[in-house]
């Protein structure tokens, strides 16, 4: 016997669950969680096979989903730039928000924002986890950076809108990040739990106004992140009914759905099992659950609904809070449908080199002088110093400032010297030397490196990909970014091209 009460409370269960899954092809457990009713899934770098035609197989993979369950809500973060999900195999081909934010044109971030919602819509995709609208406060942040639109709130809220509105006039929605904002910490929250350890006025000036205006502009989705923020509460974030409900529904008026980040982060997981993590986070507010790791045979997804349903029929969840829930995550399945005729107008709207333009406009050189000659007229050595990425910009492999000023002068020689490394013989000055760095402001080993080689080499270019630190180097080209379009851009811009 089936279709009785306790049917209905399973599927609105799974319909506020959005997991991830691996491999290329819908495995057999997710199949069988689409029929039971599953509201979403989520894609990954690792679903997307990694060959040429990349988002023809994504959109392959999203129509099997469709097929089980036409309404799934199938979610992907694309915020160009560091993270990138379907161009993760050769890099993004536009720059990342931080890059935006410098060149200061909101139509250039909105038409580049409308070209990203262009690919994510031929890929099938209904929510695009972007944009991030993290006010970057301290340019230590490990996991922000240059995610950032920049560290002035109105200017972050200002492109951020534009992003949105740009995203979504391509018929995909777009969901505000990390509410209520992750750019004043110093912790990963993949890897712990951060705090915002500022005041609540402060929270209210520095962090809120992008919100307030991805919401004016109509963002479908916000982010919920895991966070610390004791002005507010003393719970992280995404579980907090005063963060969710009564800063973001009642004093910001947002109406739309609430997801939050992965809940496998050991922000949150260090405190709680997965199936209390996502019975907390419905009950502050939240609509919607980012599983971002799922077990092989789907067990993990199955024990998140029986903990939801079991919360609702002890009392510690009121079913007509998980039926509001699974209702947002129908609604922007319905926006989504309702949004065909944006889709097939932004298919036709394709915008050619867009994406090196406006990483071109982001370029900022010290000293400041007009580029009167090529920079670079020879094949250089062109040693990166490099860090592990944090796990937000996952398996995203982008072109190298190397390999893309190869393409212009063959015979570039390239080295990699990451922490705990040694660099190579600077001593032959034959050879035009470049030193390509990201967020050496964070990296005192990279500071100290580049320190060493400017004593040999005092000549050396310096490009520096992430957060601007303190010019170095004859020439110091800040790019604000390190997607291919990125690279592509400050190569040319070194050779006169």
């Amino acid at each position: 016997m089936s279709g009785g009460p306790s049917d209905d409370l399973e599927r609105m269960a799974m319909a506020v669950l959005q997991p991830g899954f691996e491999g290329t092809e819908p495995p057999e457990w997710l199949r069988r969680a689409l029929a039971d009713g599953l509201g979403g899934v989520v894609l990954f770098a690792r679903n997307i096979p990694r060959h040429a035609d990349g988002l023809g197989a994504a959109a392959a993979l999203v129509a099997e989903l469709r097929r089980e369950r036409s309404e799934v809500i199938v979610a992907v973060d694309e915020e160009g730039g560091a993270v990138t999900r379907l161009e993760a195999a050769v890099g993004s081909s536009w720059p990342g928000n931080l890059a935006l934010g410098v060149a200061d044109e909101v139509a250039l971030t909105r038409r580049v924002a409308r070209q990203i919602g262009r690919m994510v819509a031929a890929a099938g995709v209904t929510l695009d986890y972007a944009p991030v609208l993290d006010v970057n406060a301290d340019p230590r942040n490990p996991v922000i950076g240059v995610r950032s639109f920049g560290s002035d709130p109105e200017a972050v809220g200002r492109h951020g809108a534009a992003w949105i509105e740009g995203l979504q006039s391509a018929g995909v929605a777009a969901c505000a990040k990390h509410f209520p904002g992750h750019g004043d910490t110093v912790t990963d929250s993949h890897l712990a739990l951060p705090a915002v350890r500022a005041s609540r006025e402060v929270i209210e000036r520095r962090d809120l106004p992008p919100f307030r205006a991805a919401i004016a502009a109509g963002v479908r989705a916000v982010m919920c992140g895991h966070l610390l923020v004791p002005a507010v509460d003393v719970l992280p974030a995404t579980l907090s009914r005063e963060v969710v409900t009564g800063l973001l529904r009642e004093e910001l008026g947002f109406g739309g759905l609430v997801v939050t980040d992965a809940i496998e982060m050991r922000a949150v997981a260090a405190l709680y099992a997965p199936g209390e993590i996502a019975v907390r986070a419905l009950a502050a507010g939240a609509d919607a659950i980012c599983v971002g790791v799922s077990s092989a045979g789907g067990e993990s997804v199955y024990a998140l609904r029986d903990a939801i349903t079991a919360a609702v029929r002890e009392g510690r969840l009121a079913e007509e809070r998980l039926a509001e829930a699974a209702g947002r995550v129908r609604d922007l399945a319905a926006w989504y449908d309702a949004q065909a005729e944006a889709r097939k107008a932004a298919a036709r709207d394709a915008d050619e080199g867009l994406g090196l333009a406006a990483a071109t406009a982001a370029l900022r050189a010290t000293p400041a002088q007009p580029q009167v000659s090529p920079v670079l007229t020879r094949a250089p050595l062109v040693v990166h110093l490099t860090a592990r990425p944090s796990q937000a910009v996952g398996r995203a492999t982008p072109l190298k400032l190397g390999q893309a000023i190869g393409e212009i002068l063959p015979g570039t020689v390239t080295a990699e010297v990451d922490d705990g490394g040694r660099l190579p013989d600077l001593g032959e000055t034959a050879r035009p030397l470049v030193i390509a760095v990201h967020d050496a402001v964070r990296h005192a080993w990279m500071r100290r490196l580049l320190d060493e080689a400017l004593a040999v080499r005092p000549d050396a270019v310096v490009v520096e990909t992430g957060v601007p630190g303190t010019p170095a180097g004859r020439l110091y080209l800040a790019t604000h970014g390190n997607s291919t379009a990125s690279a592509r851009a400050a190569a040319r811009w070194l050779t006169g091209r």
